[in-house]
């Protein structure tokens, strides 16, 4: 069991986030738009709450478990590199003196 949860990717890549971020915001405000209009010709401000907060719920939903669609652009790592003493130079550097 143990073996197929870490099996599971659970990384969103850059543009994933960038895509998770809109459809947050999104529908946060198309929620807030039509709880605020229901809202007021209901003249029930409870119902706004209501129905924002559905939107969240809604949009926690979409956007926090990382879905494929977040992950289609995965990026491009080098290789590791093995790098020993004698690769290192010595770097001359002067001494920072800083103005009077």
């Amino acid at each position: 069991m143990l073996d197929l949860l870490r099996s599971v990717p659970t990384q969103m890549d850059y543009k994933g986030q960038k895509l998770a971020e809109q459809i947050f915001q999104g529908i946060i405000l198309v929620s807030a738009v039509i709880g605020f209009i229901y809202g007021y010709i209901t003249e029930q401000f409870g119902w706004t709450v209501y129905i924002v907060m559905v939107g969240f719920a809604l949009s926690c939903l979409l956007t926090l478990p990382p879905w494929p669609m977040y992950r289609r652009s995965p990026l491009k790592w080098l290789p590791v590199q093995e790098s020993g003493p004698e690769d290192k130079k010595p770097v001359d550097r002067k001494p920072k003196r800083h103005p009077k």
